[in-house]
């Protein structure tokens, strides 16, 4: 009797034994996700200023706005990945008296993605990588200010924690784009994906 008991407790169990074996074999492979959430500014009103080139200092800024992502990777292992993603960065404000001028922000670029397994499911991220970045200044502080359009190629970088369910991604994540020594933008995004 005690050995049909050893038996059936074993091969009741080997389900849960095997799951976080098959769940590591499904960590690799093809990704991709959307997402979207909260961003701001992390610079100074004078600072942003300076970058969009307006002068004086009877300005301030409204520094937040909504942000979205698109993201496509590759996960090696079920530790590294790199990952290409396009972001829109919203449009943080100058106003001056009445005038209001939108720097409407977007990026997209290439990360690389270490990744630690915690179990149940969970893993913690974090990311490094470079973005092409653009910023669009559009309206006017008066009639006589011509505010700059700007571009360049930075560092971003960030972490987050990920959840997998089979095929499904859930991940709630931190970023900065450190676009220039007077803009940089903090995003904090909630995604879905999908592995392939």
């Amino acid at each position: 009797m005690k050995k049909k008991i050893w038996l059936v407790i074993p091969m009741t169990m080997s389900p849960l034994l095997l799951a976080p074996t098959a769940q590591a074999a499904n960590a690799d492979g093809l990704y991709l996700g959307i997402g979207g959430g909260y961003g701001e500014v992390a610079s100074s009103d004078s600072e942003i200023g300076k970058f969009a080139g307006a002068s004086g200092e009877s300005y301030h800024v409204d520094d937040d706005d909504s942000v979205y992502k698109a993201f496509v990777g590759y996960e090696y292992n079920p530790y590294f990945a790199t990952e290409a993603f396009y972001a829109d960065l919203g449009k943080p404000n100058l106003i001056r008296g009445g005038n209001v001028v939108d720097l409407k922000s977007k990026a997209y670029g290439l990360s690389l993605v270490g990744k630690l397994p915690v179990g149940a499911g969970f893993e913690l991220f974090a990311k490094a990588g470079m973005a092409r970045w653009e910023t669009e200044a559009r309206g006017e502080l008066s009639a006589t200010s011509d505010l700059d359009d700007n571009d360049g190629i930075d560092p971003v970088y960030g972490a987050g924690v990920q959840y997998r369910y089979q095929h499904l991604l859930l991940r709630t994540e931190y970023e900065r784009y450190d676009f220039d020594s007077n803009f940089k933008v903090d995003t904090y995004t909630a995604s879905v994906g999908w592995q392939f």
